[in-house]
């Protein structure tokens, strides 16, 4: 199993490349199943999480071809409709799978997903959707269990705008009868480049990116060629990581209007932070000044991005407040900043975070895909060496964060467990 060994104290400079969306490829990978001839995507993020939907697909009936970041894809058999626990178990977006084999197919059988270890992420919402669209659902032994010879167009209120409801509940109404309304939807630019994908294909979506989404259903769709998104997370991580180490650092590729709420924090914290059309420039002081940050749904503060800023803020000056407000549980990797030396106080969704004048390297263990990030950002700032343990997890949504931390100055090397030696790189 690999770890990630940093040397930090070293500023970060230069320019790094995005990747494409994880989160936006998975629905629009997922949404092959409903059909309608060969589809071409391009800016495809080469990490497990793909992998992973790319295998379920396959057996599922679907072919899926990938060469580098393009992959090629149709659907024009049903092999099987169920998506079993030993993939579902390790990705929580498998779940989106659900809404496409109903609409087609008229029956799904899918896995309770699992995933991160951020806490109850129930996927009651989505059921009660597809059984207000006409589904018969059930839970047995683990599974979801959905049956409907033909989806019909409902009005949907949701209870929290939900991204994988939201998508789901989206794919299944474009071969539904009829209209559906999905109330209180969650605003996501991932939402809104699936519904854009799905649009070139022949749905007819108009609302996408509010919280009023209507679908008119069709009775096929056709294929289409789409370039995913660029990861707005990935990019907000180098930012973090520019921020924390008082580097200069320019994300390229990227759309700085998904940032919006991460450059907003940076410039109060401090940082100077310059956008052009797709790219952002972060310079930073060699301390930046604490701030307070709430996660929200978009385009509130990520929930994806709490555990990088909060590495932050352990070295920022002052006292900083970070409320979770998005998931429970989502402060398992505090421990392991603490660890570093850093000054946390958690009281239920609150970390309460003393900037300290110094971070000391560690050995650490991550524990969901964002702490995994958050350590690496804590590790850029520490001095001496920080081992981070499991990061497969860090895997599952980042390409080639190591090599391109390489490429900015950090001092940072994947090794194999048994192995050991001194993170090197540009700036070693």
């Amino acid at each position: 199993m690999d770890r990630i060994v940093i040397t930090g104290k070293q500023p970060l400079r230069g320019s790094v490349k995005v990747s494409g969306a994880k989160n936006a490829a998975l629905p629009i990978l997922a949404s092959v199943i409903l059909g309608g001839g060969e589809c071409t995507l391009t800016n495809v993020p080469r990490v497990v999480d793909v992998f992973t939907m790319g295998k379920l697909l396959g057996m599922l009936g679907a072919t899926v071809q990938a060469d580098g970041n393009r992959v090629v894809m149709k659907m024009d058999a049903l092999r099987s409709p169920e998506a079993p626990y030993d993939l579902v178990r390790t990705m929580r977006a498998s779940v989106v799978v659900l809404g496409p084999l109903l609409a087609r197919w008229g029956e799904a059988t899918v896995s309770l997903p699992g995933g991160c270890a951020i806490g109850s992420r129930p996927v009651n919402l989505h059921l009660a959707g597809f059984e207000k669209m006409g589904a018969t659902v059930t839970v047995e032994h683990g599974y979801i269990k959905a049956k409907a010879p033909r989806l019909k167009g409902a009005r949907i209120c949701l209870d929290f705008p939900t991204v994988t409801g939201t998508e789901n509940l989206m794919m299944a109404a474009c071969l539904a009868d009829g209209t559906t309304v999905i109330e209180n939807a969650a605003k996501e630019p991932e939402i809104v480049d699936l519904a854009a994908f799905l649009v070139k294909r022949g749905a007819r979506i108009a609302g996408a990116g509010s919280d009023l989404v209507t679908i008119e259903g069709v009775k096929a769709l056709r294929g289409a060629d789409h370039d995913v998104i660029p990861d707005r997370i990935e990019a907000g991580t180098y930012l973090a990581a520019g921020a924390i180490t008082g580097g200069d650092v320019s994300v390229e590729d990227c759309r700085p209007q998904h940032l919006e709420a991460v450059t907003a924090k940076l410039r109060e914290a401090g940082a100077e932070v310059v956008e052009g059309k797709e790219s952002v420039r972060l310079r930073a002081p060699a301390r930046l000044k604490s701030v307070d940050v709430r996660t929200y749904p978009y385009p509130g503060f990520a929930t994806d991005m709490q555990a990088q800023m909060m590495a932050l803020m352990c070295v920022a000056q002052g006292t900083s407040v970070i409320t979770e407000a998005v998931f429970e549980s989502r402060f398992i990797h505090v421990p392991e900043l603490q660890r570093m030396g850093a000054e946390i106080k958690v009281d239920g969704s609150h970390a309460v975070v003393t900037g300290a004048a110094r971070l000391a390297g560690a050995p650490v263990m991550a524990s969901d895909l964002r702490a995994s990030a958050g350590l690496i950002v804590a590790g850029l700032a520490a001095e001496g060496e920080t081992d981070i343990a499991r990061v497969y997890h860090l895997d599952r949504g980042y390409e080639r964060i190591d090599e391109k931390l390489r490429g900015l100055g950090a001092r940072i090397m994947r090794v194999k467990d048994g192995s050991s030696g001194v993170a090197s790189g540009a700036g070693a």
